[in-house]
């Protein structure tokens, strides 16, 4: 399939993703927060070469800017290669990015508790994820009838 056509269906994994997040987030406090992993990890980045984000408003867009255009870059891989394999790397790939979101905060130096505070939290991640490459895969078997 063609790099467009790729991108075009990591937009739509990536978008469904946030939209999912964003929908669900404040509904319960048993519910993840990718966004405050996403601005501690934004923050520390820019305060690494000496800047700061003062305001909540414009650290919460970047960080929402930056997470769809990485997720779509990231899911647009599920398009690369032989179709034959399509959805044995929707689940590989929505599986590790959900597995990664919950267990490499730690060690990245992060504050793993809004992805990973008990284990209702971390399947809610992971499935976030899933998700976000399900909609791709979809989106892709639509592209490759035009």
């Amino acid at each position: 399939m063609s790099k467009i056509k790729n991108l075009l269906a990591g937009l739509a994994g990536a978008v469904a993703l946030n939209i999912l997040h964003e929908s669900l987030k404040k509904t319960s406090s048993d519910m993840p927060r990718v966004d405050l992993l996403g601005e501690e990890a934004l923050q520390k980045t820019i305060q690494y070469f000496g800047g700061n984000l003062d305001h909540k408003k414009d650290l919460y867009k970047a960080t929402l800017a930056g997470d769809i255009l990485g997720n779509t870059l990231y899911y647009s891989l599920i398009g690369a290669g032989n179709p034959k394999y399509l959805w044995p790397k929707v689940a590989m790939m929505g599986l590790s990015a959900g597995i990664g979101a919950v267990s490499l905060p730690e060690p990245m130096g992060l504050d793993p508790e809004p992805v990973a505070k008990n284990n209702q939290v971390k399947a809610l991640t992971v499935s976030y994820y899933v998700l976000g490459a399900v909609v791709t895969g979809l989106a892709l078997n639509l592209l490759k009838r035009y």
